[in-house]
């Protein structure tokens, strides 16, 4: 049965698909981009870190809050509304459609990133942010947190369910903003997306297997012996 979908839903769906892609998801594409700086090892990733650190606090709270946090909120929110409507058939029809399986699965994969980030976003950002501890964003930090099979699984759940949303979310976003509206295009973007699905998960686990394979830094400053140090070892 057809659901009438009225003015409001239309334009409240094409900015819900808008805020996915951007700038969400550019962001998601920058961030797991930069967290691959891990597998050059502790200086490399707290290099990236003590960058946007080393930014007026005023101003990087600024950008985070109306670039990230509040466009990311209403494609959460928006996103629920939508999932709390969806009538889902591939499982219940003989009909096992591509179209029908990606339907299924953008939203699955919609709530498992909810619950994801939730978790994510209060154990570093918030937790940073609520301590002025910014060493629980760093490397020693997630070297700690990636050696908990726990916490392992969780990020590569989460990064998978992630990678998949936002791929297939630019399938769902060039058809509802009308950018693709034959099949064959329909077809290719589909494609497009299967390739950033698998190219984001990848570059999210390839980060996570920085923080496995490099040693966390070390603890203890390094001193350097002056003058008198060295005289008196003589």
């Amino acid at each position: 049965m057809a659901i009438t979908v009225s003015r409001e839903d239309f334009v409240m769906h094409r900015i819900h698909s808008l805020t996915g892609v951007m700038p969400v998801g550019y962001y998601m594409a920058q961030h797991l981009t930069l967290n691959t700086f891990s597998i050059g090892g502790p200086d490399k990733f707290n290099g990236v870190i003590e960058f946007f650190e080393g930014m007026p606090k005023h101003f990087l709270l600024a950008m985070e809050v109306l670039m990230i946090w509040l466009p990311l909120l209403f494609h959460a929110v928006y996103g629920l509304f939508i999932i709390s409507r969806a009538e889902n058939n591939y499982f219940t029809t003989k009909y096992k459609w591509s179209q029908n399986r990606m339907f299924f699965f953008q939203r699955l994969s919609g709530l498992l990133v909810f619950a994801f980030l939730i978790v994510h976003v209060c154990s570093t950002t918030v937790y940073k942010y609520a301590t002025g501890n910014s060493e629980a964003i760093k490397f020693n930090a997630w070297h700690d947190k990636m050696h908990n099979p726990v916490w392992l699984l969780f990020y590569v759940v989460g990064i998978a369910a992630a990678s998949y949303h936002l791929g297939y979310g630019l399938w769902n976003f060039c058809i509802r903003w009308g950018i693709t509206v034959t099949d064959a295009a329909q077809i290719r973007i589909q494609k497009i997306s299967a390739v950033v699905f698998v190219g984001l998960t990848l570059m999210g686990w390839a980060a996570l297997a920085g923080f496995l394979i490099n040693k966390p830094m070390d603890a203890t400053p390094k001193t350097v012996p002056t003058a008198m140090n060295a005289t008196l070892q003589r």
